[in-house]
Parts: C-alpha cells; sequence; structure tokens
C-alpha cells in the first residue's frame, strides 16, 4: 500500500515494468530512495557521476525500446545529468528523469542549490514539469511517462525533497505501457511515390534507425527497385546484416560506394532517416522521404513525396503499387562499387605481427571476430565511431550504440553500463578513445561495484585524433590535441578489473581472448601512435 509519493512513484515505475534506475543520491531525493529501499523491487544503479546516468538510461532505452529510468538530487546533482538527456532526447529512445528539487517553500528565494530544472531541461524533453503539491501525483508521472514511451524522447519529472515525503493523495497505481499503432499514408500520397519510382531508372534507397522491425520490408523494396542501399550510421545495426543491396554508408566516415551511390541515382527514397549532412545528398532528382514524424521530413533536402507512416507499414502499403524492375545495371554498378571499396577496407586490416603501433584497422577487426555473436557495442564519438562503422559485422542480433545524433565524447563507457545492467547474460563491449575515457574515468569504478563484465577496448594513441583529422581537413595545423597518458591498463587493475596494456599486433588476440574470457570488467589499453605524438609535443 502506497503512503508516501515516493512510494507513488516506486509502484508506477515498477507496474510499468521498470526494474532499475540509475543515479546518485542525494539529500533532496533522499525520499525517493528510501521508497525504492523499502520496496526492494527496483535495483539502484550507483553510478559515479550523474551524466553516467542519464547516458545508461539512454542505452537501456534504446536496446530494449521500453522506459529506462534515471535520478538525481537538486541543483547540481541533477545538473550534470543534461548532456545524457540531450543524447538520449536526440537519439528518440523513451527515459525518465526523476529531478529532484529544493524544499517546494524556498523555491525562488535563492536557496542552496537551487536551479529550476524545469526550465533547463526544456530543450532536451518531449515533457518537464515540477509538481508543486502532492496531489498532482500521480496524474503529471503518468502523463510524463506516457510522453517518453509514445513520442520517443526524454521526460522530467521535478519533484522537491518534501513532496517525496508527502503522504500520498491515493493509494491507486495505473500501469503505463507504451500503445501501437498502424500508420501509414493516404493512397494518394502512396500513388505519387509510386509513380516517380516506376519512372525512375536508377533509384538508391538511403535507409537508417527507422527501419528496426522493417527489414524484410526494406530487402523487398530494393529487390522491387533493383536499388542499392546505403545506411546512415544509426541505421548501421538493422540494415547491413543479411542485405544483398548494402553498399555501404555514405558521409563523413562512410565509404565511396555509398556516396557513389547517392550521385548517380536517378530518384532518392530516405526511408527512417533524418541523415543531417546535405553536402553528401543528391541534387536535381526527385525524392521520396518516409517518417512516422511527420514534421522530420524535408529538413536536409527539398521532397517531392512525403509519406508519413512507419517504415513498415508505408511499405508494406507501397510495395503492390511498385512495377517491378528488370534492368539490374545501377544496382550492379554500385554493388560491384562496393566490393572493391570493402576489399580496400579490409585489406588496411590485416595482421601485421610487428607492427607498433598497430593500425586501428586491425584492433576493429580483430574485435569483430573475437566477438560474441550477439554481442552490444557502443561506440565513443571520434576515431572509434571510424572503425565501428567499417569494422564492426553487423548480423541481426548484434547491436550498436553510439551518441550518433547528439555527438558527445565519453558515451561508450555509460552505454555500456546501461547495456549491461539491462543485458546481464549477454557480452557488451565499449569501444573507447583515450580523451573519452579519460572525461568519464570514475565509472570503472561503478563497473566493478555494479559487477558488470563490460570489456572496454583503448584506442590509446595519445590525441584527440579524430579533432586532428578535422583540422587537418579544413587546413590547420594540429594544436591544442595531444594528451599525455596515463597507464590505463594499471588504474583499472588498480580499481579491481582486468586490465592489460598492448603494443604490437602479435599480442593483441591473445589480449582481447583473455579480456572477453575474463568473469567480470576488463580494460585492454592498445597504445598506437603514441611516441609520434609525444615526440611532437616536446
Amino acid at each position: 500500500m502506497a503512503s508516501t509519493v515516493a512510494d507513488v512513484i516506486v509502484a508506477t515505475l515498477k507496474a510499468s515494468g521498470v526494474r532499475r534506475v540509475y543515479g546518485i543520491p542525494g539529500d533532496s531525493v533522499n525520499g525517493f530512495m528510501d521508497a525504492l529501499h523499502r520496496d526492494g523491487g527496483i535495483t539502484w544503479e550507483h553510478v559515479r557521476h550523474e551524466e553516467a546516468a542519464a547516458f545508461a538510461a539512454a542505452a537501456e532505452a534504446a536496446l530494449t525500446g521500453e522506459l529506462a529510468v534515471c535520478a538525481a538530487s537538486c541543483g547540481p546533482g541533477n545538473l550534470h545529468l543534461i548532456n545524457g538527456l540531450f543524447d538520449a532526447n536526440r537519439s528518440r529512445v523513451p527515459v525518465l528523469a526523476i529531478a529532484a528539487q529544493i524544499p517546494e517553500v524556498e523555491i525562488g528565494g535563492n536557496y542552496f542549490q537551487e536551479t529550476h530544472p524545469q526550465d533547463l531541461f526544456r530543450e532536451c524533453s518531449v515533457y518537464c514539469e515540477l509538481v508543486s503539491i502532492p496531489e498532482q501525483l500521480p496524474r503529471l508521472l503518468q502523463i510524463a511517462m506516457r510522453a517518453a514511451v509514445q513520442r520517443g524522447g526524454v521526460a522530467v519529472v521535478v519533484v522537491p525533497g518534501d513532496v517525496f515525503l508527502a503522504d500520498a493523495p491515493s493509494a491507486q497505481v495505473t500501469p503505463v505501457r507504451p500503445g501501437y499503432s498502424v500508420i501509414r499514408p493516404d493512397d494518394a500520397a502512396l500513388g505519387a511515390a509510386a509513380e516517380v519510382l516506376n519512372a525512375a531508372s536508377a533509384v538508391t534507397i538511403l535507409a537508417g534507425a527507422g527501419c528496426a522491425g522493417a527489414h524484410d520490408q526494406l530487402i523487398r523494396l530494393a529487390g522491387a527497385l533493383q536499388a542499392p542501399v546505403v545506411h546512415a550510421f544509426r541505421g548501421k545495426d538493422v540494415v547491413e546484416y543479411d542485405n544483398p543491396y548494402d553498399v555501404g554508408m555514405t558521409g563523413l566516415i562512410g565509404f565511396s560506394s555509398g556516396y557513389r551511390a547517392m550521385e548517380h541515382c536517378d530518384a532518392l527514397v530516405m526511408l527512417g532517416t533524418d541523415f543531417p549532412y546535405r553536402p553528401f545528398l543528391p541534387a536535381g532528382v526527385p525524392v521520396i522521404q518516409v517518417d512516422v514524424r511527420g514534421e522530420q521530413i524535408g529538413h536536409r533536402v527539398p521532397v517531392d513525396v512525403a509519406l508519413v507512416g512507419t517504415v513498415k507499414d508505408t511499405v508494406d502499403a507501397l510495395l503492390p503499387l511498385i512495377t517491378a524492375k528488370t534492368d539490374p545495371a545501377h544496382l550492379n554498378r554500385m554493388t560491384a562499387h562496393y566490393r572493391r571499396a570493402r576489399g580496400r577496407l579490409d585489406r588496411l586490416a590485416r595482421d601485421r605481427a610487428s607492427d607498433s603501433p598497430l593500425h586501428p584497422q586491425y584492433i576493429a577487426a580483430t574485435v569483430d571476430k573475437l566477438a560474441a555473436a550477439d554481442a552490444v557495442f557502443t561506440a565513443d564519438v571520434g576515431t572509434p565511431c571510424v572503425w565501428a562503422a567499417r569494422y564492426l559485422r553487423m548480423n541481426g542480433t548484434r547491436r550498436l550504440i553510439g551518441s550518433f545524433n547528439h555527438g558527445s565524447m565519453a558515451n561508450a563507457l555509460p552505454h555500456a553500463i546501461g547495456a549491461q545492467a539491462s543485458h546481464p547474460g549477454r557480452q557488451v563491449i565499449a569501444l573507447s578513445g583515450d580523451g573519452g575515457l579519460a572525461m568519464l574515468l570514475g565509472e570503472l569504478l561503478t563497473l566493478r561495484q555494479q559487477r558488470l563484465p563490460v570489456k572496454i577496448i583503448l584506442f590509446n594513441n595519445g590525441a584527440l585524433s579524430f579533432v586532428e583529422l578535422e583540422m587537418k581537413a579544413a587546413g590547420i595545423a594540429t594544436f591544442g590535441t595531444d594528451l599525455v597518458d596515463p597507464d590505463f591498463a594499471g588504474i583499472a587493475r588498480a580499481a579491481g578489473l582486468f586490465g592489460v596494456q598492448v603494443q604490437k599486433a602479435s599480442e593483441l588476440e591473445d589480449a582481447l581472448s583473455a579480456a572477453f574470457a575474463h568473469d567480470g570488467p576488463a580494460l585492454v589499453d592498445v597504445r598506437r601512435g603514441i611516441g609520434a605524438h609525444r615526440a611532437r609535443q616536446d
């Protein structure tokens, strides 16, 4: 029987399928902590920085498609959530943030640790409200949870510490679960799209994360159109596998074959993607864009036919109107281009047993070879994303999580925390950069404390190397990018993790195998290129 407002919150979360909350306790959130403790049905995932709590919740939500929860105390506590919440909201995954507030009576008086979270979080959420009196719960909580799961994004409930402890206005608990619909365009829009596609002779498909759950429809549409399929990075794990039409990525870290397939098409179909880089989109060809959020259509390029609906439902409705194409010339040219590009990339990953520093391509390819068939990978923004995009092979069960829209550094480790906490029997591998890992290095202690067997592969090059690439591309001399790093493997061992350092290619496979076999968290510090950076710094 719920007795306090905090008890109502915990009971509602549990009834709605929530099984863990990520965060750090503090005085203003202690009423919620007490309710969690007394109930015992929801695990408290204690991290070392609130930013990590938000990232972890984002990863759990991305993997499960269900509501994930983080919580933090007032002022600086919940302020630290904001970067991870921006990531979750821009990735459109359902996350509830419980942001504690100073005592209700003190709001507006410049009290200790006073901020206004309902204003602060509004830009990174689909719903954000302050609970001013106990009677507003559980209704506002239900509204927030419903907004998160139906709109796909972050909902923030701001609760003063004294309200957590107040008597519950009602013991009634209403579970909040997502509702599902069939969403497809009207017949006129479908007919207009079919007319464009039937008149074209070289159609290319650009597919993104919105193709999740619609792989069969994607393959059938590509077959009917004899269309090469280019994937956006967020779409890699749902598009690439079992796909004879795949020609790789396009964009800044993509393949030349993906770029050419876009360049040489005479019609473009954008399926569930808001690919942001306009210079990589074709000009002067008709564009058909499918998105369940109609307001997203046309953000990047003028669209001739807007199809508002899910990819699955829209393609199912569109396929009967398509006249199957019999000329595979465009498809054959682009898949041949892809095979050549893929071959060049694979040659860069060949084993050079005596090489030091190691080639990052070889590191990524070896991780891919040794990883489990259902591994979950997380990748730091920067060069780890390059190697993940090019060398991790998706198979329909593997997953790839990253800060692909928000583009935050330091995401791989906290994303891995959420992935591992929510999937305890699954291999989780974080591809980290030395700059990113150092930002949230304290989360190594979270792995140990929460007994999360995450495997961290550290691409350690003593520099912010992707920033260096950007500087060089802009004709700017690299400056301010060098990193004087510690012995990360030694730090891992001191924190109670398995830690090993690798300096030659001949050492890599044994080190990775040992880390993957270790019953607990592990860090493999692969040092590459550090001498050159240090020499330049001196």
